[in-house]
């Protein structure tokens, strides 16, 4: 992972506006990840259709949950195989659609982007809440523990 391929994302989630958007964004990206996944068309085509089906978005909010999407869209691949890897009996393909989407958005961000470990594994636990099914929050942590455990000792602490 060099730092290189990291998108420019604001640093922290410690300011409350800036935690606000990102938080924003994350739910955002979920929302249109699902749907690049249930309606398996072009990103541009689909991201274009999600943004107007909702009230317009603040610029910054759209453009970090775009980053998000296109990140995990680009990343896939790799991210899908680290999700695999991690849980227990369960290929992605088999997983339910928000829970796979929200364990990709977050493994994105552990492995791409310098998201503090926790915020991102509490968020991803909670988007999994309120969107997936009354077990989506334990998996989802589940397999973000095991993720981030395996991320380097620095990476983990920040």
């Amino acid at each position: 992972m060099s730092s290189a391929r990291r998108p420019s994302c604001p640093p922290g989630d410690g300011d409350s506006a800036v935690t606000g958007k990102r938080t924003k964004a994350r739910e955002r990206a979920l929302q249109a990840l699902y749907q690049i996944d249930v309606s398996a068309s072009d990103i541009d085509e689909t991201l274009a259709r999600f943004w107007r089906s909702f009230e317009p978005a603040e610029r910054e909010v759209q453009a970090l949950a775009e980053l998000l999407v296109r990140g995990v869209q680009r990343e896939r691949p790799a991210i899908d195989e680290r999700i695999e890897a991690a849980s227990t009996n369960w290929r992605v393909d088999r997983m339910a659609r928000v829970d796979r989407n929200a364990l990709r958005l977050a493994v994105f961000e552990l492995l791409y982007t310098g998201a503090p470990v926790k915020v991102v594994i509490n968020e991803a636990i909670e988007l999994g809440k309120k969107y997936g099914s009354e077990s989506s929050g334990a998996f989802v942590n589940g397999v973000l523990d095991r993720i981030a455990g395996a991320l380097p000792a620095d990476r983990r602490e920040g």
